[in-house]
């Protein structure tokens, strides 16, 4: 089980200033909790952010008392991508939840290898049910299974953890593979000298005469 230590934040002080010495401002909510404003140390939930992810529950240890978590939200500098903000959702580790696991493909296809087809990522994460205790961090999907065109991989192919279920249809496909289309270099047509001489004597017919010279259209006919 991963642990982070949090202690209540203070609404009077300023944000900057917490983030400047080396703590996140959070809240935690649900499972019957009230609402609460929290401060945990940047260093140990970065570390814990990496391992546990978004789907591990994780115990956040107060001085009055331990509550169980999820990362629920994580709000991050839009230039350093450091965090800035956590929303802890509180859960009951009695009961089973429903969360989103990222998939971790591994392996390699000898179809994809051997050139003759592209990988094709349909899926990237499974909606899955289980108590918080069982829930992992990611599901392998392993993609040396595609050895063909042919072969494709379903939601029933990915082996799951004891005490998790798949909410997604069994029959949708993870990944797959298509075959290899070869671009064919557009060759340009060739150019047809004859017409540019046509179009550049044509043009110089309508310029205007030299000194001298009387244009066509400006000649009249006398009686």
């Amino acid at each position: 089980m991963f642990t982070i230590k949090a202690k209540k934040r203070d609404e009077g002080i300023k944000l900057d200033f917490l983030r400047k010495s080396g703590e996140i401002p959070a809240v935690f909510y649900g499972a019957g909790k009230d609402t609460t404003s929290i401060l945990v140390p940047i260093v140990e939930f970065k570390k814990v952010w990496r391992d546990a992810g978004e789907s591990s529950a994780i115990v956040v240890e107060m001085l009055d008392k331990n509550i169980d978590v999820l990362i629920h939200e994580v709000q991050v500098d839009p230039v350093s991508g450091e965090p800035m903000h956590v929303d802890f959702l509180a859960i009951d580790m009695k009961k089973k939840i429903r969360v989103h696991v990222p998939l971790k493909f591994e392996g390699i296809s000898e179809a994809v290898k051997n050139g003759i087809g592209n990988l094709v990522k349909v899926m990237y994460e499974f909606e899955i049910e289980a108590l918080p205790s069982d829930l992992p961090q990611n599901l392998v999907v392993d993609i040396s299974k595609l050895k063909t065109l042919d072969d494709q991989i379903f939601v029933s192919d990915v082996k799951l953890p004891s005490g998790v279920i798949a909410i997604n249809e069994p029959t949708e496909v993870v990944v797959s593979v298509v075959e290899q289309v070869e671009e064919k270099e557009e060759v340009a047509a060739p150019v047809d000298l004859s017409a540019i001489e046509v179009e550049k004597k044509g043009k110089k017919d309508l310029e205007a005469p030299e000194a001298g010279e009387v244009a066509p259209e400006t000649v009249s006919s006398k009686k």
